[in-house]
């Protein structure tokens, strides 16, 4: 490569989508930094071809998809199933209900702020769950790809997914919090 500032421009053209692949699958701020920096000397060491390529989104969310799900295979030990994330005989223990909730009382969010709390419920999620519901919904993977990617059955995969759906909506239903007497729908 002779030109550094072509692999800068396109750097900058391709980081929040390496980035914000990364941190959906890790949920960690950083590690993802590091799973974005590891994806891009990938792509240094192959922009001759890379950057003549047409496909090179596709090919920079595969790379950065297989690193982060390579990262939580290593790492694999420090998962935490579901069921260990609520202590036995305590039925109030949530994790995702003890996020704070922000306050909505005088306003509606707009979509940036939605798009917020969904990542950040997100994060919270534990990794068996996260990592197949966003290998689901953010890269549109069907549950068998999902679990020979995973090495899990097919089970276990549609069971995260399940209980990773309920703790997000669950996150995403405190955002719908207000004060005593006013609904969604309640004008402020």
């Amino acid at each position: 490569m002779d030109d550094p500032q072509q692999f800068e421009a396109f750097m900058r053209a391709y980081q929040d989508m390496v980035f914000g692949t990364a941190i959906r699958l890790l949920g960690d701020f950083a590690e993802a930094q590091d799973i974005a920096q590891e994806v891009f000397l990938k792509a240094h060491a192959h922009f001759d071809s890379l950057s003549r390529s047409a496909t090179v989104g596709g090919w920079l969310k595969t790379v950065t998809r297989n690193l982060a799900l390579n990262h939580l295979t290593r790492h694999r030990a420090r998962w935490q199933t579901f069921s260990d994330l609520v202590k036995p005989g305590d039925e109030t223990s949530d994790p995702v209900a003890n996020l704070p909730a922000p306050d909505l009382a005088s306003e509606r969010w707009d979509a940036d702020a939605r798009h917020q709390w969904v990542e950040q419920g997100l994060a919270q999620l534990p990794a068996l769950q996260r990592v197949p519901l966003v290998l689901y919904h953010f890269e549109e993977l069907s549950y068998e790809a999902i679990a020979e990617e995973l090495d899990v059955s097919l089970s276990k995969v549609k069971t995260d997914i399940h209980r990773g759906r309920q703790a997000l909506r669950r996150h995403l239903l405190r955002a719908q919090l207000r004060p005593e007497g006013m609904t969604p729908d309640t004008p402020s």
